[in-house]
């Protein structure tokens, strides 16, 4: 639970780096750079580890991982956080424990009760019905998008917490990020040729919030999440995300001055007493 809880320490300042980072840099940059900057640091860890190549088995999973967690959430994300507060980003990633532990049963790892699912459903209803009333009772397109954001980091977290008790959270994420190269490299490199001059017109708080990205929310982060994950479940471990919206709320507050509203807290304290009451449900491993 605790190397858990210190993923999540970091992962909860993700999205007001990004909010920074998108100030500035083109959203498809930010991501692309980001993996291609994390693959680097990746690719140097297992040079020095001397790590053994993954198995063929493991290569769907990792293939997963690279879609959910290095590439879709943090496209989905740089978009949507171009127009949406990260306070409000963090009240709809407080879902994430529950889609987590959906994902982990629809690939046959764990089997949630009835009432957890109950529950999830409770959960999942309270965080659309926010984003409903904060864009004027319709979803919008940056609502959709963080929406998708969580689908694709659940289904990312829970296949890297079940190839993790394998192969140990470092090299999932390392190989996952260096998995990812052939899409990410030449998108970045295509996105420097066409925004070269906007790009160097970002201010320092931009690659700030870049460099964040690159280094914890890429690549720290998961080491100890995924490792947090292999050790207890990927559904109990997965409840430490209680934590997140508010870390987010005050990481937003803390980096871009964004005011912290009632709400807000109200919507985030519901979601998590849905997920908390979900982690008393049984989960079978």
């Amino acid at each position: 639970m605790l190397l858990g809880l210190a993923g999540v320490a970091i992962f909860s300042l993700t999205l007001p780096f990004t909010r920074l980072a998108v100030t500035g840099l083109d959203p498809l940059f930010a991501t692309m750079g980001r993996a291609v900057v994390a693959a680097m640091l990746a690719g140097l860890w297992l040079w020095w580890r001397r790590a053994p190549l993954p198995g063929r088995a493991a290569l769907p999973g990792l293939a997963i991982v690279s879609a959910g967690c290095v590439i879709g959430f943090p496209l989905l994300t740089s978009i949507a956080m171009r127009t949406l507060p990260a306070s409000h980003g963090a009240v709809l990633v407080g879902i994430l424990p529950l889609a987590t532990a959906l994902f982990s049963a629809l690939r046959g790892h764990e089997r949630p009760s009835i009432g957890f699912w109950c529950v999830a459903l409770a959960g999942s209803s309270l965080v659309i019905g926010f984003a409903l009333g904060q864009s004027g009772g319709t979803l919008h397109v940056a609502d959709a998008l963080m929406l998708g954001a969580v689908a694709a980091a659940g289904m990312g977290y829970a296949e890297g917490g079940r190839l993790a008790q394998a192969l140990g959270g470092q090299q999932v994420i390392s190989w996952a990020l260096l998995l990812s190269l052939p899409v990410a490299l030449p998108l970045a490199a295509w996105d420097v040729w066409r925004h070269g001059a906007s790009l160097g017109a970002a201010g320092p708080a931009a690659w700030a919030g870049f460099a964040y990205t690159c280094v914890f929310s890429m690549f720290v982060g998961f080491v100890f999440w995924y490792r947090g994950m292999a050790r207890g479940g990927v559904a109990r471990v997965g409840q430490v995300q209680l934590l997140q919206p508010f870390l987010t709320l005050l990481g937003a507050a803390a980096v871009l001055g964004e005011p912290l509203q009632a709400t807000h807290l109200l919507f985030a304290l519901a979601v998590i007493g849905t997920v908390a009451l979900g982690r008393r449900m049984a989960v079978r491993r």
